[in-house]
């Protein structure tokens, strides 16, 4: 499948609903060791929101101050569709960056403690919430976990596009 560049994270989960859908065979991926605080970007924009709100600018770090490898979200998103990633991913060299960041995680506290901000979504409903939409988007039916998660926490989903509510 030739494609734009595209996070590791959004190839991942459109390259399981490509492979379900008969599209692609295989997913192609470089390090799987490098970690990173995962997040729901819906989330992150609420932040940016109350940090807009405030009366004097300042400096906040946003994240959830969890780390996941890449190896950790892909294993989360096969199992979630039932399958083995491991008959379907390839680690090839040329999608190793030589700069690559071995692990980036952020602390928010100041955040949560000035703006009450703290991130509604984790890493295991982000993976959901992601998966059954690109399942969605190559003519699957998802599960509908990640609906049911947004659901839940008075998040819209229309047509695989989010509202926040």
């Amino acid at each position: 499948m030739k494609q734009k560049y595209l996070h590791i994270t959004r190839k991942i989960t459109r390259g399981l609903a490509r492979i379900i859908a008969g599209k692609d065979k295989k997913l192609y991926l470089g390090n799987l060791e490098a970690k990173r605080d995962w997040g729901y970007a819906p989330d992150y924009i609420e932040a940016m929101w109350m940090m807009l709100q405030q009366d004097k600018p300042c400096d906040y770090v946003i994240g959830t101050g969890e780390t996941h490898s890449f190896k950790d979200f892909l294993e989360e998103v096969f199992n979630y569709a039932g399958l083995d990633w491991k008959e379907y991913v390839e680690i090839d060299s040329r999608y190793f960056r030589p700069t690559e960041v071995e692990l980036l995680l952020a602390d928010s506290s100041k955040a949560k403690k000035e703006l009450g901000w703290s991130p509604r979504i984790t890493f295991k409903e982000l993976v959901k919430i992601m998966v059954d939409s690109d399942m969605e988007l190559v003519g699957l039916d998802s599960s509908g976990e990640g609906k049911k998660i947004l659901k839940a926490k008075g998040i819209g989903w229309t047509e695989n596009y989010l509202t926040v509510g």
